[in-house]
């Protein structure tokens, strides 16, 4: 019995050690790969920033300033505005927009703007849509996004920023109308903000 015992808590022993032993693994491994995910997802964006704007709208590197969380951005907290500039004036500015309705939760786009309120273009940095329905959002996997290069809400009424199932002007994937709606959605918010902060926006100065 005695010898049956200690078998019992040898093995119990062992089974904890090698709990523990895959535990640090686990975590050491994450704080490793923690750095380079976050790095990854940096020179993603750096890469998507570029594309927001036409060739020749700056000739400046774009300069990030803190805006205030602003429901017509989709954010809860202060996120970054991207400050463009030619011959020493803004010309343009890039936000960081969330749809928070998409079909999967919220999804997180850079919205490039020109100084005459023209969409220089759209781009998705995240998202959590159904792959093969939602993930056509994604520039490199579908040209859907760029139907907004050049649109303004002087060129677009009100009525016409909707999926054309809703009686707009875009286009969506039949089976997948949630994604692009909410995108939809989102620019046209981010295009009122800058109406409303175009000064602040193209002066660099932080809200």
């Amino acid at each position: 019995m005695k010898r049956l015992m200690r078998s019992a808590v040898s093995n119990g022993l062992a089974l904890v050690a090698f709990s523990v032993a895959g535990t640090a693994l686990l975590a050491g491994t994450y704080g490793l790969t923690l750095g380079t995910i976050a790095r990854s997802e940096q020179a993603k964006q750096q890469a998507l920033l570029a594309q927001t704007l036409p060739e020749g709208s700056f000739d400046a590197d774009l300069i990030a300033h803190t805006v205030a969380a602003d429901p017509l951005l989709g954010t809860k907290k202060p996120g970054q505005a991207y400050l463009a500039r030619k011959d020493g004036k803004g010309s343009g500015v890039v936000l960081e927009v969330t749809a928070p309705d998409g079909y999967a939760g919220e999804i997180k786009l850079l919205v490039g703007i020109l100084a005459d309120g023209r969409l220089g273009g759209v781009r998705v940095v995240k998202h959590k849509e159904t792959p093969g329905l939602g993930d056509y959002i994604e520039v490199e996997k579908n040209p859907w996004i760029r139907q907004f290069d050049g649109l303004s809400l002087n060129q677009a009424p009100a009525a016409q920023w909707r999926v054309r199932k809703d009686g707009g002007r875009f286009d969506y994937l039949a089976g997948a109308t949630i994604t692009p709606r909410a995108i939809v959605k989102a620019v046209a918010r981010a295009l009122q903000y800058f109406e409303r902060h175009k000064a602040e926006l193209l002066a660099g100065a932080k809200e």
